[in-house]
């Protein structure tokens, strides 16, 4: 039996309401938890600055850059005198015996002695010298490595952080949208049961709320995966983080300024020249075992018992000597060919980079220019399809459209939702990734608030150390 009509009327007017009521509590929700975010301060720059001082992969990198720093030390060694000392006692006996003319005789003796010697290189075909200039190179190389791997952290960590942000919005707006469906399913067996609707919008309505809790399942997992991302390069796990703002101050003005400044100061680029140094100063140094040595030798020692009981020796001496190579069967002249290669490979290695960088850059640039203008079309289609929403509904309020109509049309917008969170986190995680490309992305130009760690402090405090085995830090 169907109610009468003025019944029926009020009966819809209120289900137009709850349905009102729950996309309004929608849209509300979204915004307490972006307000949320935003009283809660856990700022992008702030989760930056942890992982700049707790990251275990960018303290690697700093530790790999403080051994680099041993090789001056080595190196400058080659300036340096070697200075050995000996000391050595024994016991000596001999026998006599001149075949029974004279009687035997034997004779003990205690000989020791000790000496030192010391030996200076006063020349060596300059292979201190490139030697010392190449660990130069090397030490130069790794800082530049170790700011690639300081950017590479900060991107990475900026991505972690959006991630979570945008997958957070996400999954509470799928949650929500589980709501209203659980709304709409009951109004559609209200109907239903005053026979207003049949069946088959019961079933739709089913099987959309089904789905909706099925998409909050594959939200909940991404969140998960986004949470450990953020673990990892953070360092923590995330309480409440606060929105992100792109880059707008620091990104480079146009294509080419990017390009050029990229061109000039990316670390991936300047360790490739680095290391184009440090090969042509191997070839030096190849070549260098071709030339004469020259090197000054001065000794002196003491000895007691040398031959006979009670005879003391004293020997000092002071020698130059010229060592030259004639042939060594070939071998240095391989290694000599074989760091030429090396340094040709280099290069080609440097010209490589270049490109890499710069291809890396128009990407990055493509993709900060585009994403301003899709998030303007996402906004657009978000209050194109609450448009369509609610003209659906009103039209299946009078019978002309149906409960899957409506379904459909709060599907899409979810999705257009859904999008402007994805395309809101994609803006700020672009500057990000655009600085990265150019090789500006670092501690002290996003300004950090920490304390930059200063790679020249330790390489101060090893490169003049002639003695001493512990570290600068005690251990």
């Amino acid at each position: 039996m169907r109610e009468p009509s003025l019944a029926a009327a009020e009966k819809r007017l209120r289900q137009t309401a709850l349905s009102e009521l729950a996309h309004v509590a929608l849209v509300t929700l979204v915004a307490t938890v972006c307000a949320s975010f935003a009283v809660q301060a856990e700022t992008i720059s702030g989760a930056l600055a942890k992982a700049y001082v707790f990251s275990p992969d960018l303290n690697a990198a700093r530790a790999s850059t403080r051994v680099i720093d041993e090789n001056i030390a080595r190196a400058m060694s080659g300036y340096r005198p070697t200075i050995t000392a000996t000391a050595d006692v024994g016991v000596s006996r001999q026998e006599r015996d001149s075949l029974g003319r004279t009687p035997a005789t034997s004779l003990s003796t205690t000989p020791r002695g000790y000496g030192l010697q010391v030996q200076q290189n006063l020349w060596n075909g300059n292979r201190t010298v490139n030697s010392v200039r190449q660990a130069d190179s090397q030490v130069l190389q790794s800082r530049e490595q170790m700011r690639l791997s300081e950017q590479t952290l900060l991107n990475n960590a900026a991505a972690a952080y959006m991630d979570v942000l945008r997958d957070t919005a996400i999954l509470n707006l799928r949650r929500n949208n589980v709501e209203v469906l659980e709304q709409q399913l009951r109004q559609t067996r209200e109907r239903f049961n005053v026979g207003e609707v049949t069946r088959t919008d019961v079933a739709q309505s089913e099987a959309a709320l089904a789905e909706g809790n099925s998409q909050v399942i594959v939200a909940q997992s991404n969140l998960q995966s986004r949470l450990g991302n953020y673990r990892q390069f953070i360092g923590e796990q995330p309480r409440s983080l606060s929105p992100a703002q792109p880059l707008f101050k620091l990104v480079p003005a146009s294509l080419n300024v990017a390009i050029a400044n990229s061109q000039k100061d990316h670390p991936q680029i300047q360790a490739a020249l680095h290391n184009v140094d440090s090969a042509a100063l191997a070839v030096r140094i190849a070549e260098g075992q071709l030339y004469p040595t020259v090197n000054l030798t001065g000794s002196y020692a003491q000895r007691w018992d040398a031959q006979t009981p009670g005879l003391n020796t004293n020997t000092a001496s002071l020698v130059a000597s010229l060592n030259i190579p004639i042939y060594e069967g070939g071998a240095v002249y391989a290694v000599v060919r074989q760091s030429k290669e090396q340094m040709g490979q280099a290069r080609l290695q440097a010209d490589l980079a270049r490109e890499q960088v710069r291809a890396q850059v128009v990407n990055a640039w493509g993709v900060w220019q585009n994403v301003g203008p899709l998030l303007a079309s996402a906004q657009a289609r978000v209050r194109a399809e609450e448009i369509a929403l609610n003209g659906v509904r009103e039209e299946a309020r009078v019978g002309q459209r149906t409960t899957l109509d409506v379904l459909n049309a709060q599907q899409r917008l979810l999705a257009a939702r859904s999008e402007i969170v994805s395309v809101q986190r994609d803006r700020v995680v672009s500057s990000y990734s655009l600085m990265s490309s150019v090789g500006d992305l670092n501690a002290r130009r996003l300004g950090l608030g920490v304390q930059n760690y200063d790679p020249t402090i330790h390489f101060e405090q090893v490169k003049g150390k002639w003695i001493g085995t512990r570290t600068p830090d005690g251990r």
